[in-house]
């Protein structure tokens, strides 16, 4: 079989970015999380509190490191096998993500540094100041990411150069205000809280039923792991009415700035009036025409589209494909329907499973109830993946369905070009890839697969070692954990607080004394 270039190219670039956006929604959702539980310490002088934030702390830190690893390659993907692609679009990439390194990843690294060390060594106050800084941070690096990414999706705030053959940037405050950023920004952040609620969730609910099920020796059951139990169920909650309410919003945009994408989710072959939502349509080979709708919802779509029940015309896969002929010469500018349409469904329905798991998890502790029943624990671990899943469901679907498209045309945009040349801001993925051999990027691919492989295993062990650990996380030292609500944050010899670290060992830092919650050394 003959190697492609741009399929190759394609494929890595798939890859290394599905693998770094498994880090990335945990660390956006985490961080306030992890906030919120210290400042609930801080504000109560529970102890258990400071466990929690301690036990979710860990996890946000091995996820931080994680992300901070991949996302250094993720960038240089744009020199490696998209130099085409970086040269036409650097001028407009270059002041997001310049911002992105100075007003975010430099917030991130540094307060996370006082954070991790700062147990016990710097004022209260500060302390925690700087976890709630790395949680802003943390999602003001989302928006320059998805300020440039809404400009392939929706290109404003530039001209086209024929000299250079180049999109130069001619309007900052326009490229920051796209209306693309402005719905996809908060939708990416609410997706974020849903997989953070679901992980907070599913782990304190697992090590509820745990310790209520061994008799709950120390009180925890009832207490933290209930209370962190549904402090990620109504994060949950909260995270899916705003998700559909900015998903409603980002739908409607869509649908005028990329109505193939949009046609291609429904399987919609030809324009119609009023057509229904697609629960289930089938088509074999990827052919629209063969498209067969069996199970449609009616009054959805249009909604959906233009915000009214009846009396929408919607453009349909194989007319837009005319269109798109006459408009950009010879071509096929369909996406891939099976991928289109089933990402759209995946994105939806695995965030179904967290809002059923925020459910049942509310019901079943009602009324101070500590459930004890077995299949929790497995159900609790089963639900974790789905919103990851619903996560990168959602980005392939937004990347793929824009195919053919690297830079999607926007002919409505008035800006300074000449008469004539406003639709000119756009790009075909085959002439955005660098000039290598085949065989190149297929060596580049096959190493980060194997490298990335080795990582993934490394994180899910970390996780699974300090999710086992639960709150006994390594903290007090040459103390009584009781005198934590004591803590002053200043020099103290017969307390102190250990940074946060996932290299240490269960019992600590070697040569040093931990105390339990019940004052024995261990």
């Amino acid at each position: 079989m003959e190697l492609d270039l741009v399929d190759l190219s394609r494929w890595q670039f798939g890859i290394t970015t599905v693998y770094h956006y498994l880090f990335v929604p945990l660390t956006m959702g985490l961080a306030p999380m992890v906030a919120i539980m210290q400042t609930i310490w801080h504000r109560t002088n529970d102890e258990r509190w400071y466990r929690a934030t301690r036990f979710f702390g860990n996890i946000l830190l091995i996820n931080f490191a994680m992300g901070i690893v991949t996302g250094i390659v993720q960038e240089f993907q744009f020199g490696l096998n998209w130099s085409e692609y970086s040269s036409f679009v650097g001028d407009v990439f270059g002041a997001p993500l310049a911002f992105e390194g100075l007003t975010a990843f430099f917030f991130e690294s540094i307060f996370l540094g006082v954070w991790i060390f700062g147990w016990g060594r710097v004022p209260k106050w500060a302390h925690l100041a700087s976890i709630w800084t790395v949680a802003v941070a943390v999602n003001i690096s989302a928006y320059w990411i998805i300020t440039a990414n809404s400009f392939m999706r929706h290109p404003v705030g530039a001209v086209y150069n024929p000299e250079t053959d180049r999109a130069e940037l001619v309007d900052f405050w326009a490229l920051l205000t796209n209306p693309t950023v402005l719905a996809a920004f908060p939708h990416a952040v609410f997706g974020s809280w849903m997989l953070a609620g679901t992980l907070v969730c599913g782990l304190a609910g697992w090590w509820m039923v745990k310790e209520q099920r061994a008799g709950d020796p120390e009180g925890n059951a009832a207490t933290i792991w209930r209370s962190c139990t549904r402090f990620g169920a109504w994060t949950i909650l909260v995270a899916s009415v705003l998700i559909f309410a900015t998903g409603d919003k980002l739908a409607k945009l869509m649908f005028t700035q990329q109505p193939m994408k949009m046609a291609s989710a429904e399987a919609l072959c030809r324009t119609e009036m009023d057509p229904h939502f697609s629960v289930l349509s089938i088509s074999t080979l990827n052919d629209c025409e063969s498209a067969v709708q069996l199970i449609g919802i009616p009054y959805v779509l249009p909604f959906l589209a233009d915000g009214k029940f009846s009396g929408v015309t919607l453009q349909g896969v194989l007319d837009l494909q005319e269109q798109y002929e006459a408009l950009y010469g010879p071509g096929n500018y369909t996406p891939n329907l099976f991928v289109t349409y089933w990402s759209f469904r995946m994105m939806i329905g695995f965030m179904v499973v967290s809002m059923i798991m925020a459910v049942v998890a509310l019901w079943m502790t009602r009324g101070k109830r500590v459930p004890s029943a077995k299949w929790i624990m497995p159900a609790c671990i089963v639900a974790l993946p789905a919103p990851w899943l619903s996560n990168i469901a959602g980005w392939v679907f937004t990347e793929m369905g824009r195919q053919p498209w690297i830079v999607h045309p926007n002919p409505a945009y008035e800006g300074q070009n000449p008469e004539g040349m406003q639709d000119q801001i756009h790009m075909i993925v085959d002439f955005g890839v660098s000039d290598h051999q085949p065989w190149q990027v297929l060596l580049s691919m096959s190493l980060f697969t194997l490298i990335y492989g080795v990582g993934a295993v490394l994180w899910v062990w970390l996780i699974t070692r300090y999710t086992k650990k639960g709150l006994d996380q390594p903290g007090l030292h040459h103390g009584d954990s009781e005198r934590v609500a004591e803590i002053t944050y200043g020099p103290d010899e017969d307390t102190t607080l250990e940074p946060l670290s996932f290299g240490a060992t269960p019992t600590g830092t070697a040569g040093s004394t931990v105390v339990d919650t019940q004052g024995k050394e261990r």
